[in-house]
């Protein structure tokens, strides 16, 4: 990987010119982006993040964020309330509140245009279902999407697939973990809400997916590697190209501190917590042995960074100007 640029869609007058070029200089430090200030018009910032991996075009496409309370009922929950407290002072981030960030991928391999995740969908705007409007700003249609690859099938990662009853990329084919999606597929579709989702925008598609198995080369330079455990079927994706490497971490951990520095604390989304703590364990030490970067859905945008062993956990380190060299 040796380039980054980052960009706000149309203009922030809040903040004035000069405050939009250094706020994209703080993107690149993996700090948080200006989403929610709008300008005289009324137009929102949606910001994503440009890099460059070899002779691939990868982009991370800020579908939305949202602030919520109670953090520890999400994140930690196998710790006392005073541990939680005393972990959040330690990195500057409260103990009673918490900002989630749902971010998806796309990655121009140059001859396919592969899309990671689908984002909420319309269900979740204005805050959160932006995909769409972000592939315009990065100049794609949905038709141009090729291969659309699940890692996993919670709403935050499927709610994108249908648009106004129809699919959102008409012409892709798709990709998801076998086990995923026979797990799922066995449920009653009455069962809950998440089935239910299943059942109207995965289910349709079924005949034009393909079934993965840990390993299996999804496109060219692009490799399924399981991660089980926050579900039965969890899906990681390595990518490369021309040396260079990355990983598509989806939600192998769910929070900076609270997930990726204590991968023993129990998160609430985990299906099988257990199985998700030696999935972090595993999966974050082979990266901070390699040195490999890798995108987080969860983590703050623009959600590229490294991590580093720490004690029994790991230390997030966003990417920053190393990538641009």
């Amino acid at each position: 990987m040796t380039e980054i640029n980052v960009n706000i869609t149309r203009r922030s007058a809040l903040l004035g010119a000069a405050s939009v070029a250094v706020a994209g200089v703080a993107l690149s430090h993996g700090t948080e982006p200006v989403l929610a200030a709008n300008d005289v018009s009324g137009a929102n910032t949606i910001p994503y993040a440009r890099h460059k991996l070899g002779s691939f075009d990868v982009v991370t496409l800020l579908d939305g964020a949202v602030t919520g309370d109670n953090p520890q009922g999400t994140f930690g929950m196998n710790v006392t309330p005073d541990e939680f407290a005393q972990v959040s002072e330690e990195n500057f981030i409260p103990a009673d509140r918490t900002k989630f960030y749902f971010t998806p991928t796309v990655v121009n391999t140059g001859s396919e245009l592969v899309l990671f995740d689908t984002g909420v969908g319309e269900g979740g705007r204005p805050a959160r279902g932006n995909l769409r409007a972000l592939l315009a700003s990065i100049g794609h249609t949905p038709e141009e999407i090729d291969l659309v690859v699940i890692t996993h099938m919670h709403p935050d990662h499927i709610g994108g697939l249908m648009e106004s009853g129809a699919p959102a990329f008409p012409n892709a084919r798709y990709a998801i973990g076998r086990v995923e999606f026979d797990v799922w597929s066995a449920m009653d579709p009455e069962a809950n809400g998440v089935t239910k989702l299943i059942a109207k925008n995965v289910t349709p598609l079924a005949g034009k997916m393909a079934f993965l198995e840990d390993g299996a080369q999804v496109a060219s330079g692009i490799t399924a590697v399981a991660a089980f455990g926050h579900t039965p079927g969890h899906m990681t994706y390595h990518i490369e190209s021309d040396g260079h490497r990355l990983l598509i971490a989806a939600d192998t951990a769910a929070h900076y501190i609270y997930s990726l520095g204590f991968p023993d604390w129990e998160v609430r989304f985990d299906m099988d917590k257990a199985a998700a703590a030696e999935t972090r364990k595993k999966l974050f030490g082979m990266l901070a042995a390699d040195r490999i970067p890798f995108i987080g859905y969860h983590m703050p945008f623009p959600s590229v960074g490294y991590v580093e062993t720490r004690n029994s956990g790991f230390r997030y380190v966003p990417a920053s100007y190393q990538l641009n060299l």
